[in-house]
């Protein structure tokens, strides 16, 4: 009995203590140093750094799809080694836990608007990641208790992208929301048929990615086409706002740096002989726009992928972004995410064989619209719109979509997406000068995962190569 009254005199005061103890911590916890950001503040960070994102991937696999080119001879992401692109990663999962937090706690809140713009976010970059490297963990790495979390399938993964879409979708026309974003909102500042329009595009532009599987289906992404952008003051994108070389427009700060001769940005002779008449024998009016001229020769020369300059100087014998050109305008320039012009060459392709005429109608407005969103003149329009290696009825088909696709979505890295569907089939491809050996003369499918991953995650990671193909990239 005696050891009874002990031991209850022993579990009381340890309860005592515990509740002292609580009582003490919460009399120390400061009210004004929460240890979770609102949902309102991380909606800043998210739409601004989906932005940066968006130019941090294409700024690596733009060597990929040949938009761009390094300056030196074999640099080694210019020729597919297999480099670590490690800034890419954590960026991007940077975000998407940002984007988990405002999920959870919209969702809790009944924030519902709030749910739906994260879960647009949310899709967009996990497609950026996706589409970069392949097989990704998901699931377990944001809130799991793991420091090891598993990796999900590419295909798994695509039903998630679509799915978050769909879910977006249903909260965005929900009437009912405790709160809705406003000007934390960069992109849109809180306009919610923009977020809609957005969500049906991305539908879309996934879906498009099953073109070479049996479970692509056209007439679902005409529909998700029809509820998208319907105009070029509708798009995706973010305009910067500052001079502050960390929110400007980031291709500005790589105009920027070339001009001081800390080089890159250069342009690859693909894509410019793509436009100067070399390939197609049309010279194309958007290219003054997005480039600049040889000072001495008065022409558009790139360089080809893996082989340098070799003597042509630093600057102006070659094709690169410069300052004052459309992409790199000045350092609040809008950043592309998804356009109306993409839509266009989309719908080009999806209808082409449900309803040709359609698919040409679209294939002419995404020339035209994209032309026109650059600053060509109308009469420029008409002329290039009249030349029959642009126009001719006959001869219109997926290829003449494709090509015109690779120069309207310039340094979009869709265009990597579009280049493995495709299967680099556009005219007059190479591989780079100097290629990577390992890849057998095969272009490059997915990036290598990055080398803080390979040190802290390799008994998850699967084993995969840069020529193996992504679930929907089928030979």
């Amino acid at each position: 009995m005696t050891r009874y009254i002990k031991l209850t005199m022993v579990m009381l005061m340890v309860s005592v203590l515990a509740v002292s103890c609580d009582d003490f911590l919460d009399v120390n916890t400061d009210p004004n140093r929460p240890t979770s950001a609102p949902y309102q503040g991380l909606m800043i960070n998210t739409t601004l750094e989906t932005a940066r994102n968006t130019q941090r991937v294409s700024a690596s696999t733009g060597y990929f799809f040949q938009h761009l080119v390094s300056p030196n001879a074999a640099t080694s992401i210019d020729v597919h080694a297999p480099v670590s692109l490690g800034t890419i990663w954590s960026s991007i999962y940077f975000t998407m836990g940002d984007l988990a937090q405002i999920i959870n706690q919209a969702e809790e809140q009944g924030a519902t608007h709030y749910v739906g713009v994260a879960k647009v976010l949310q899709a967009y970059n996990l497609g950026l990641l996706v589409s970069t490297f392949g097989d990704v963990p998901y699931e377990e790495a944001f809130f799991a208790q793991t420091l090891t979390p598993k990796y999900d399938s590419d295909e798994a993964l695509y039903g998630e992208i679509l799915q978050l879409l769909a879910d977006a979708i249903v909260a965005l026309q929900s009437t009912q929301s405790l709160t809705s974003p406003g000007n934390d909102d960069l992109i849109f500042r809180g306009n919610r048929p923009a977020w809609l329009r957005t969500a049906h595009a991305l539908r879309a532009r996934y879906l498009n990615h099953y073109s070479k599987l049996p479970s692509y289906n056209p007439q679902q992404i005409l529909t998700h086409i029809d509820n998208a952008f319907q105009s070029n003051a509708q798009d995706f994108q973010m305009a910067f706002f500052t001079e502050n070389a960390t929110v400007r427009n980031p291709w500005y700060n790589v105009a920027l740096n070339n001009a001081g001769l800390l080089l890159g940005g250069w342009l690859s002779d693909q894509i410019i002989d793509h436009m100067n008449g070399t390939i197609y024998g049309v010279f194309d009016p958007r290219l003054p726009l997005i480039t600049m001229a040889d000072t001495s020769s008065g022409n558009f020369i790139g360089t080809r992928n893996g082989a340098g300059r070799g003597a042509a100087r630093e600057r102006f014998e070659r094709t690169a972004l410069e300052v004052g050109s459309f992409y790199a305008s000045g350092p609040t320039a809008p950043l592309e995410m998804s356009t109306f012009v993409e839509m266009k060459f989309i719908e080009a392709e999806a209808a082409l064989t449900l309803d040709p005429n359609r698919s040409f109608a679209a294939y002419e407005a995404g020339i035209r619209a994209h032309m026109t969103k650059l600053g060509v003149a109308q009469a420029d329009i008409d002329a290039y719109w009249s030349n029959p290696e642009v126009s001719d009825r006959a001869s219109f088909g997926r290829d003449k979509i494709m090509k015109e696709k690779y120069v309207a979505m310039f340094l979009n890295p869709e265009t990597w997406n579009d280049a493995r569907r495709y299967d680099y089939a556009y005219a007059r491809w190479r591989i780079p000068a100097n290629h990577n050996p390992d890849l057998g003369g095969q272009m490059i499918r997915r990036a290598r995962y990055p080398d803080s991953e390979i040190q802290r995650n390799a008994s998850q990671m699967p084993n995969k190569t840069l020529t193996d193909r992504l679930f929907w990239d089928v030979p």
